[in-house]
């Protein structure tokens, strides 16, 4: 700044030092790795064990000119290790790679980062690249990118269910903690959402899960979610969620909490109610569970509004019924009483067949489900009565991210996403990540006098 201070002097002053300072650091570190083997081969095991293979150093090492580190690519110098059998198909593989934890040639920082970008909402492949490119300085391509991100998703997924027990048993420690006389609440939603799906580009049901912990005050501490691509039968959410609750109650030792399945009463739900939430029993004492399903009070209200329309048509009085019967349905025996209110205005009226048959099918959903909108009760017990965690989830982890205008997914890639979504949204993305490299599997060295193998003498 030698004419003085300006903003755009600022700007030159501050890009050029984040572009010297990167490229000092990718020197660095390409120095560093280069660093890691010696340069003689004879200091180098003369063979390696992988994956129940035997592997032959190979004297002369070569280049990886495209590895993709936080601070732009740097060039390795890597040794080679060729499977013993000559005839065997099994790749060249190259020890330094696996133990620096490259995986498509990119770094356990810069593969990170970019598939945490994959899962974030609004992105798209080309906007995950361009950022790729404008901040770490590296170009890639949308095949690379798919392939670490099925990498990172198949990496993660396992460990998911353990650590989202983990931190939904903390929140059910602090929720212990607090003052009152309410017990916490572990709930439990599911909710499903249209989904674009190729080859055929129908809109298929796909499905989100939520786990919920609130306090004695009845606030919510923190969600955990699931979500999985269109399934028929959704056997898939059943499966995992239920092992979920199931992992969650092994590893909390505390007193078992309110147990409360929060949703809506379509045909997947009620069956998930009453085949698995109902029979299932404690994963250490074997004693039953007493779920408490509870029909969201806003699925409950459609309702209402729906017999508010057959009663007085549309318009302002239907509309100040609904909202009348609304705030009774949140009275002491509110179902009962607005049945009863219902029926009670139908018979002074004549409908018409359709218009019947509307009232009737709304008539029949809070008839057949009363007793699981006792919503005064639930209140006084500090229950949710509102499955909005769950329906904000579909939201989340669906609409801001894979029905992005012109989206067409298929069921592998889509999946891919929402498991790395899952993690992300769930607070976990750091801690899984890391347990995940520490899962990784290393080639093991043999010493030189130990290492050569064995072979079979000729019969004379």
């Amino acid at each position: 700044m030698e004419a003085g201070p300006s903003p755009a002097a600022t700007l030159l002053l501050e890009r050029d030092l984040a572009r010297l300072t990167r490229e000092l650091a990718r020197t660095a570190i390409e120095a560093t790795y280069n660093a890691l083997e010696p340069d003689e081969p004879e200091q180098a095991p003369h063979h390696v064990r992988h994956a129940l293979g035997l592997y032959r150093r190979l004297n002369t090492p070569t280049a990886n000119r495209h590895v993709a580190t936080l601070f732009g690519k740097v060039v390795l110098q890597r040794r080679g290790y060729r499977d013993v059998e000559r005839s065997s198909p099994e790749p060249t593989i190259f020890p330094l790679e696996r133990a620096l934890g490259l995986v498509e040639g990119a770094t356990p920082a810069f593969a990170c980062e970019a598939a945490r970008a994959m899962a974030e909402t609004g992105a798209t492949q080309q906007t995950v690249l361009v950022r790729l490119r404008r901040q770490f300085g590296v170009q890639w391509g949308v095949k690379k990118l798919r392939a670490l991100a099925e990498q990172a998703s198949a990496e993660l997924t396992p460990l998911r269910r353990e650590h989202q027990a983990k931190r939904v048993v903390e929140w059910l420690g602090q929720a212990q903690a607090q003052r009152g006389s309410g017990r916490p609440v572990l709930g439990v939603g599911r909710d499903g959402i249209t989904l674009r799906t190729r080859p055929h580009r129908f809109c298929e049901v796909a499905t989100t899960g939520t786990l919920t912990v609130y306090g004695r005050d009845g606030r919510r501490l923190g969600s955990v979610y699931l979500a999985y691509v269109p399934e028929l039968g959704q056997q898939t959410m059943t499966d995992e969620m239920t092992a979920l609750v199931q992992e969650v109650l092994r590893q909390w030792e505390g007193p078992t909490p309110r147990l409360a399945y929060i949703t809506d009463a379509g045909d997947a739900e009620t069956k998930y109610f009453r085949q698995v939430l109902r029979q299932m029993r404690h994963p250490r004492t074997s004693e039953r569970l007493d779920w408490q399903w509870i029909v969201d009070y806003y699925h409950a209200s459609e309702r209402l509004h729906t017999m508010g329309e057959a009663l007085f048509g549309e318009g302002r009085e239907a509309l100040a019924w609904a909202r009348r019967m609304g705030k009774l349905l949140k009275k002491p025996n509110g179902p009962f009483r607005v049945l009863h209110a219902a029926a009670a205005l139908k018979a002074r009226r004549t409908l018409s067949k359709r218009t019947r048959k509307n009232f009737q099918r709304a008539y029949n959903y809070l008839r057949d489900r009363s007793r699981h909108m006792q919503y005064a009760a639930f209140k006084k017990l500090r229950l949710p009565i509102g499955s909005g965690v769950t329906e904000a989830a579909c939201k989340t982890l669906f609409t801001e991210r894979l029905k992005l205008s012109g989206m067409i997914w298929g069921k592998p890639g889509a999946q891919i996403v929402l498991d790395l979504r899952v993690v992300l949204l769930s607070g976990l993305w750091d801690a899984v990540y890391t347990a995940a490299l520490a899962n990784r599997s290393l080639p093991t060295a043999l010493t030189p006098d130990t290492s050569r193998p064995t072979r079979p003498q000729k019969p004379r």
